[in-house]
């Protein structure tokens, strides 16, 4: 093959590959939507006459909507001319002609939204699935399967019925060993919601990896090397060997973990305290060592469990294990969340574990 020829083809292979670009394809349609639409708005002959010039407004959100900053800035610029185009070719009144200025300053709105994504170097739809496509893969929440004789389940809910949440749940096993932190991380709405997506990833890095007494005192190091102004957290931690039922939980600053005892069924307290993480360096977390027995079952939760307006603390646990004995909640799928959705509506962020044995 000449030089000649396979210059030639290597032009023809980038020019499909452009068209095959979504982004190029939304631009062509956009812009033929535009033109067809200016023709519309300018013809006023018949039924013709009831399509104003305003109408542009649909490419132009659209435009918004699916494409990326530097396209989506000079797509405004062409359908501002368009919107000049059609109000030229047809009398305008003056409620059209006011019309037609508000939708130069919706212009003007949707370039400085353009500019901002421009610093981003993300824009359209792909800003929201970067975040989808995150939050799926820290999956939140999420226990590893479990070995015969053992049930688990984890839940969290959002306040406001948003995706993000200032309180997470990460769980790791290795081998015979469960390890589960439940954070919650301080502030509200999307400060909240972006360092919980932080410390969910550095702790999912950190659980297995450290010895079960090293995990605290780790996550203490790395929330203080953040310098956060309000970079603190609480936390539960939970090592459990699967295999003979031992376990060990430690508490930063968070609400004690709950123990059923399948003999007496009752809920004890786990005896486990801390400070929170991410204010004090060098500290000890003590643990509280046990062992779950078969029919016996561990609940690890957040304080927006157990705390409202006009409720204290004894009376939020209280409430909660009632409701957990009400609904038999066994740590099949599922469970978890049903005890959060059954308890009082709360106003911050939920997370809930269960952890139980077979009998």
């Amino acid at each position: 093959m000449s030089s000649h020829a396979f210059a030639d083809r290597l032009r023809s292979n980038a020019i499909r590959r452009r068209f095959r670009d979504p982004e190029l394809r939304a631009v062509l349609w956009l812009g033929l939507l535009t033109v067809l639409l200016t023709v519309l708005a300018s013809a006023q002959v018949g039924w013709l006459q009831v399509v104003p010039v305003a109408v542009l407004t649909v490419p132009l959100l659209l435009g918004a909507v699916l494409l990326g900053p530097r396209t989506l800035s000079w797509f405004v610029v062409f359908v501002m001319v368009m919107i000049v185009v059609g109000a030229s070719r047809v009398t305008l009144s003056d409620r059209d002609a006011a019309a037609i200025g508000v939708h130069f300053l919706l212009g003007a709105i949707v370039l400085s939204v353009a500019m901002r994504r421009t610093y981003l170097g993300v824009g359209g739809l792909s800003d929201e699935l970067m975040l989808l496509d995150l939050t799926h893969r820290l999956d939140q929440g999420a226990i590893p399967p479990m070995p015969p004789g053992w049930l688990a389940d984890s839940a969290v809910l959002p306040a406001g019925g948003t995706r993000f949440a200032g309180d997470f749940v990460v769980a790791a096993r290795v081998e015979d060993r469960l390890e589960i932190v439940v954070v919650d991380v301080s502030g509200k709405g999307e400060r909240a919601g972006t360092r919980a997506l932080q410390l969910s990833g550095a702790f999912g890095g950190l659980l297995g990896a450290v010895p079960p007494g090293d995990f605290l005192p780790a996550a203490n190091r790395y929330l203080l090397r953040q310098d956060w102004q309000e970079g603190f957290a609480t936390a539960v931690y939970l090592s459990i060997d699967l295999g003979d039922g031992a376990y060990e939980i430690r508490t930063a600053g968070h609400p004690p973990a709950l123990v059923r005892r399948a003999s007496t069924g009752r809920w004890e307290e786990a005896d486990s305290v801390g400070p929170v993480l991410g204010l004090i360096d060098d500290v000890d977390f003590d643990a509280c060592a046990g062992a779950l027995g078969v029919g016996d079952m561990l609940m690890l939760y957040t304080d927006g469990v157990v705390e409202a307006r006009g409720i204290d603390l004894e009376d939020g646990i209280s409430n909660l294990v009632a409701t957990a004995d009400h609904l038999a909640v066994t740590g099949r799928g599922g469970g978890a969340r049903r005890l959060l959705e059954g308890l009082s509506a709360s106003a911050d962020d939920r997370a809930l574990v269960a952890v139980g044995r077979r009998r």
